[in-house]
């Protein structure tokens, strides 16, 4: 079956309780905390052109990411990534993570993107991304951005911790890090 990876719009708004449904049910059978997002909020993810979502050949919605800027537009959060059951273990998850990893290059060429996560497999692909391990005060400091965690059932540890440490993983790409570098054509010595 084919399965299309795209820029999220209006036509996808239909989508966005079974967006919020799956994420809840994953979060429940992994037994690990995500912050809880509205229809309304995943909706505004699509009007402003920062969700990616995943469409199969017969309309069934697969799978789904979006971004949020923070600090300015200095940083760049990719989240929500999430795979629908009857997709899942066919590489998916990591077209989506490719995409909205490119329309967060697209929107913001200069930010660095970073992620939060419990989950291994979200951990194996930001590394081949180029994302590195950093402790949460690499991460943006902007107020908005920690609130967004509230629904998440470890929030308290976040902010017992002072939001430095959770259960999370934070996960930073900074793209100062990766210039290609050209090689210089010297030419012969005359």
């Amino acid at each position: 079956m084919e399965i299309e990876v795209m820029v999220a719009d209006e036509s996808h708004y239909r989508y966005a309780q079974e967006i919020c449904d799956e994420v809840y049910i994953s979060a429940q059978e992994r037994g690990t905390g995500i912050a809880k997002r509205t229809p309304e909020y995943i909706i505004g993810k699509m009007q402003a052109g920062k969700a990616v979502i995943a469409i199969s050949e017969d309309g069934r919605f697969a799978g789904f990411s979006y971004i949020e800027s923070w600090g300015g537009k200095q940083y760049v959060a990719n989240s929500g990534l999430i795979v629908a059951h009857p997709f899942r273990g066919f590489g998916l998850a990591k077209r989506i993570k490719e995409r909205i990893f490119r329309l967060s290059h697209e929107l913001f060429p200069e930010a660095k993107i970073f992620s939060i996560t419990t989950g291994a497999a979200v951990m194996k692909m930001n590394y081949e991304f180029g994302f590195r391990p950093v402790p949460f005060s690499e991460l943006t400091d902007d107020p908005e951005f920690w609130k967004g965690c509230q629904g998440c059932r470890n929030f308290p540890i976040l902010e017992k911790n002072s939001y430095r440490m959770c259960l999370c993983t934070g996960l930073l790409y900074d793209p100062k890090e990766h210039i290609q570098v050209q090689p210089i054509d010297f030419g012969k010595a005359q």
